[in-house]
């Protein structure tokens, strides 16, 4: 089922979701099942899994020279959402990137999906590789989310690459893109990201799920600009407890968000990061709840491969 036929049905109750993170090459997927066998507990409307692209490792040889090699770390999209849909029933969403893809690698990746019967993709440009300053796009490939958008929709009415291809099957995605209530870090101001935003919606984007928030007013004003600017799609909030000390520098620094003041002072005097946790827990269950009070058609949760924490929030708040 898509996405945006869950939060119809729903007719106003706010929903259940989260994301996973492909176990690391070596690993069986058993670490996924584990994680989201306690989550289930929610009836989830549907699992989104990431994508990560390749990295590039420097091999220094026998004659002192270096060879790039490149690497997977986190490889197995296609094949969990397999499994998810297959063991729990439950709608599964891939993550598609521009990085790392030309169209055509982007054509196979979707026809694919459509074998599967996986209904819904979230459309994103991906991060620069950590030897890259920028984000780069592949020869042939797209340099922004809103073209891999178009590239999606044209197959949804059944054109592809290959203008020659008669009789073609249409595809029928769901698309999902991403939403930064406080603005992506590289746009050169909110009003400019919001812009951006829209072009993804003309280009034919379904849903808008967010950069992960701690102030829920940021995420409201966010949600008022959208729709100043006639974007009527669902917006779906994106949550993250957070679980460590550390955090609180790591996280602006890496996503360019803040953290309110309250919490800051919070954590920074929990005396472990156990009793971090908890403050963290608190937080998100209290942020949740007014989230749920505003409307929101979905709570979508970045777990990150653990469960115990967003098992807690769930309960103080379904």
């Amino acid at each position: 089922m898509k996405i945006t036929e869950h939060i119809k049905n729903a007719d106003g109750k706010t929903l259940f979701s989260f994301e996973i993170l492909p176990p690391l090459k070596g690993q069986n997927i058993q670490s996924i099942f584990d994680s989201i066998d306690p989550l289930m507990e929610f009836n989830p409307a549907f699992i989104d899994v990431t994508y990560h692209r390749e990295e590039y490792e420097y091999i220094e040889r026998e004659n002192g020279l270096l060879e790039k090699r490149v690497v997977r770390k986190r490889p197995g999209t296609v094949g969990i959402c397999a499994a998810i849909q297959n063991k729990y029933k439950v709608d599964a969403v891939p993550h598609i990137l521009c990085g790392g893809f030309d169209k055509e690698d982007t054509e196979n990746f979707l026809i694919d999906l459509d074998f599967l019967g996986i209904e819904n993709v979230v459309a994103l440009r991906g991060d620069a590789v950590k030897t890259e300053v920028y984000f780069k796009p592949e020869k042939n490939g797209h340099a922004f989310a809103r073209d891999l958008v178009k590239q999606i929709q044209d197959m949804n009415s059944g054109n592809y690459i290959d203008e020659s291809i008669e009789n073609s099957s249409s595809t029928d995605f769901c698309i999902g893109v991403a939403g930064y209530p406080e603005k992506h870090m590289e746009a050169a101001s909110f009003s400019q990201d919001i812009h951006h935003l829209k072009k993804k919606v003309e280009a034919g984007a379904d849903y808008i799920v967010t950069q992960m928030f701690f102030d829920n007013h940021k995420f409201f004003d966010f949600v008022k600009k959208c729709r100043e600017e006639g974007l009527n799609v669902p917006i779906i909030p994106g949550i993250k407890p957070l679980v460590t000390k550390n955090q609180l520098s790591m996280i602006p620094h890496r996503f360019k968000v803040d953290i309110p003041n309250d919490l800051v002072i919070a954590v920074a005097k929990a005396k472990d990061n156990k009793e971090a946790k908890e403050i963290g827990i608190e937080w998100c269950i209290q942020q949740c709840k007014e989230l749920v009070d505003f409307g929101v058609p979905v709570l979508h949760f970045y777990s990150m491969g653990k469960s115990d924490n967003i098992l807690k929030i769930g309960r103080g708040i379904f």
